[in-house]
């Protein structure tokens, strides 16, 4: 009997016995969410230390050997992605010519949530100057924003960005946004004439703005 049917015959290995550094590849190959290095340390039953040190020594040597993948860390946790130089390859497989791309009423409204959150719809709207309802309930729906309290004057709901919201950016958290004191004044301005015309909107009303409308 070999040495390989005498170790499946005695049944499965450990996890504390496997070796790391491939346990930590097949743990990352099925995550569907950036995985935390104390999530992999439970499951691998390691201490954090030694995950945080296999981690990045994985990351170091998929960028050495110039993988098609690299192991990064964002939104908190670590995941593999497809590295950008190949993008072109992975989007001729998986959209085979069709886009799902958010359209510029949609990105606007998602960049005023992101640098004014937790901030509300008719905020919102008066920042770009139209109703941002239906953009608003795509990012919802898309989970890139969600719920985050009410504003204590007026009760209206206010919205954030989400976690999935930084792993689709590649961000490790909102500090790593880019500085958006160059466009500020323009901002401003803009919020400031519109803010007294924008009409409180009703979320479930019918949507009236042409642009919003094309969602996708």
């Amino acid at each position: 009997m070999s040495e390989d049917t005498t170790e499946r015959a005695a049944g499965p290995r450990s996890v504390a016995d496997l070796d790391l550094k491939p346990a930590l590849e097949a743990v990352l190959m099925v995550v569907d969410e950036p995985a935390t290095e104390e999530h992999l340390a439970k499951i691998l039953e390691r201490p954090r230390r030694q995950i945080a040190s296999a981690l990045r020594e994985l990351a170091d040597d998929y960028t050495v050997q110039g993988r098609g993948f690299e192991l990064r860390f964002v939104a908190g946790g670590w995941r593999f992605y497809t590295r950008p130089e190949y993008a072109a390859a992975v989007e001729r497989l998986v959209l085979d010519g069709q886009t799902a791309r958010l359209t510029q009423a949609a990105l606007e409204t998602l960049a005023v949530v992101a640098y004014r959150q937790p901030v509300s719809r008719s905020r919102v709207s008066a920042v770009r100057g139209v109703n941002c309802d239906g953009v608003m309930r795509t990012l919802l729906q898309r989970g890139l924003v969600e719920e985050a309290g009410t504003e204590p004057e007026t009760g209206a709901i206010l919205y954030r960005t989400t976690n999935y919201f930084l792993e689709r950016m590649g961000l490790r958290g909102l500090d790593e946004l880019p500085e958006l004191a160059p466009f500020l004044p323009e901002a401003e301005a803009i919020e400031a004439e519109t803010q007294e015309g924008v009409p409180s909107f009703d979320p479930d009303a019918p949507d009236s703005d042409a642009d919003d409308k094309t969602e996708l």
